[in-house]
């Protein structure tokens, strides 16, 4: 049986992609995250691991996707060869059988640059924010509320309007009130 197995870093991206390339590849079924795999506790992949059983196989659409790192990706693929089960990436076009010294070697090298391109990605991302900050930006959030806000909301507050009904005018938890007043 062909397992798929899907992740996106945050719930706002999108798995479509993923999922139909999985179906697309025969897999009957698929299971998936929306959470960092930088994670160690990723419900899915656990799902996904209990699920399979010796002589299936579990594919990926790519190996970043199963790990993000590579001795991450090496523990689960000799987990995976222990029990009997095979994997498959499909960017890679890269499939790991434990009896095939090539498919193993080859599994090496494709997870040593996915975590290459990883680390990559990492640091382009570091210098841009480092640029930033030389430039006076200091990223983040912009503010939501002005002084007129927190004034208008400590007023309230003192003339005593419950923090509850406060946050309930402006839209945010009672969290963000008493943020915003501390400061």
């Amino acid at each position: 049986m062909l397992i798929g197995y899907a992740r996106v870093s945050t719930g706002l991206q999108n798995l479509d992609l993923q999922k139909d390339a999985l179906m697309q590849y025969g897999c009957e079924k698929i299971f998936y995250d929306k959470i960092s795999g930088a994670k160690r506790q990723r419900p899915g992949l656990e799902e996904t691991l209990q699920y399979a059983r010796e002589g299936d196989t579990i594919v990926v659409w790519r190996l970043d996707r199963l790990g993000r790192n590579m001795q991450d990706l090496i523990q689960i693929v000799n987990t995976l060869n222990e029990r009997g089960v095979g994997f498959h990436s499909l960017q890679e076009n890269l499939t790991m059988d434990k009896s095939n010294a090539t498919g193993q070697l080859m599994f090496h090298l494709f997870a040593a640059f996915a975590e290459f391109e990883r680390n990559l990605i990492e640091e382009r991302s570091a210098a841009g924010r480092a640029a930033a900050r030389a430039r006076g930006r200091l990223g983040g959030r912009p503010k939501k509320y002005g002084s007129k806000d927190i004034e208008m909301m400590k007023a309230l507050i003192d003339n005593g309007t419950p923090i509850k009904d406060v946050a309930e005018r402006w839209g945010v938890s009672r969290t963000t009130i008493y943020r915003y007043l501390e400061k």
